[in-house]
């Protein structure tokens, strides 16, 4: 069961029974609602913080290791607080070791402890259990060590460990989003500058609801880096006749149509997607400030079909949930979200049409597929905070 902070002193004592937790942190996961696989193109993302969220419990001691307990697999590590090490086997463990090893580089004089942690946020659902892994354990050892960083700079810690200590080539809106999230609020996060904005959401009424496949294609893993180098491959093409273009977040849909001819059809595909990808967050922002729920859910579906046509990253499981989403009277729209090949999709619809939701789910999709989909409400919560005990 995730931990919950009424249940976290019980908990702690059977897992590390010689020891007692000074602080306890809470580290959301994400929803992105809008603006998929365009941050490592420099463009704009507008995720929200989950009121889901990883939990850490920390407790000082005094035999020079940090040791963390994870829950979700029964597992525990164990490392040198002085000197954390490289990565070991692919794992949990290389997040926690990894954000140990960045926050040594930075100069932090790490202490030793023990962590227990726990999650409600899915793994491998496409809502960001790296990042919350990350931000929350950095959080804990920050807070052992009496030491603190600026949000940003947190962010961008937790994003070098994971390009280093998992070898995933993650853009920054998970880690900002985690550590920068407001209630009632999206983050349009522009994702070259790292300037961002807290956008208010729709007031009572409305709802977003995950739908999770339970599913991961392991095509994703091999799938990602081939995606993003299609991308710089067109951008490359783009840039021999405007070398003033930095990324394709610099390239308008006419010039991209320009050189279309000079590009494989499927690199072309990738492209647009991309750039019209960031366009359509800029437009949903905007949507979103003059509270247009409607135009809002049109450019959640047109990102949708964008990312199954042109960059090629949904699933059947994906496309199904969409589908019957967009079917329920009160749903203004819908979307996968995350790096897809499987996770989640999310839907924003009318607080009346939860239960439909829920109901179209379970009878339209549950049996068509090996695994059931979970479908619950998530709000937008505020970024991670650390309580002290």
């Amino acid at each position: 069961m995730p931990l919950k902070p009424e249940s976290a002193d019980a908990l702690f004592p059977r897992v590390f029974p010689d020891a007692v937790p000074c602080w306890h942190v809470r580290a959301p996961g994400r929803v992105n609602l809008i603006g998929e696989h365009v941050d490592y193109h420099d463009g704009y993302v507008l995720p929200i913080t989950m009121s889901q969220a990883l939990y850490v419990l920390a407790a000082p001691t005094d035999d020079a290791h940090v040791e963390a307990c994870s829950t979700a697999f029964q597992q525990r590590i164990r490392f040198p607080a002085a000197e954390p090490g490289p990565p070991g086997k692919r794992g949990w463990g290389n997040y926690v070791r990894g954000v140990a090893e960045m926050l040594r580089r930075r100069g932090i004089a790490l202490r030793p402890g023990k962590l227990l942690i726990d999650s409600e946020v899915p793994l491998g659902g496409g809502v960001s259990s790296s990042a919350a892994l990350e931000v929350g354990t950095a959080l804990a050892l920050l807070a052992l060590a009496d030491a603190h960083l600026p949000p940003v700079e947190l962010a961008l810690l937790c994003r070098q460990a994971e390009h280093e200590y998992a070898g995933s080539p993650c853009g920054i809106m998970d880690q900002f989003i985690c550590v920068l999230g407001k209630a009632d609020h999206a983050l349009l996060l522009d994702c070259r500058t790292q300037d961002y904005e807290h956008l208010p959401l729709a007031g009572d009424g409305v709802a977003f609801m995950v739908m999770d496949t339970q599913v991961k294609h392991e095509i994703g893993a091999s799938q990602y880096p081939v995606r993003q180098q299609q991308g710089y491959t067109g951008l490359g093409i783009l840039q021999a006749d405007a070398p003033q273009v930095r990324s394709l977040r610099d390239v308008s849909l006419e010039q991209l149509e320009g050189d279309r001819d000079r590009m494989d059809p499927v690199v072309y595909r990738r492209c647009r997607h991309v750039v019209t990808e960031i366009a359509r967050t800029r437009a949903a922002a905007e949507a979103l400030k003059r509270r247009d729920l409607a135009a809002f859910g049109r450019f959640m579906v047109e990102s949708h079909v964008s990312l199954r046509d042109d960059y090629e990253v949904s699933c059947a499981e994906l496309d199904a949930l969409v589908e019957i989403a967009a079917g329920v009277a009160g749903c203004y729209g819908a979307r996968m979200t995350g790096g897809g090949f499987g996770g989640c999709a999310i839907a924003l619809v009318e607080t009346s049409a939860e239960a439909s939701l829920v109901e179209a789910v379970r009878s339209r999709y549950d049996g068509r597929f090996v695994k059931p989909a979970i479908v619950y409400a998530t709000t937008a919560a505020d970024g991670a905070s650390v309580q002290c005990l």
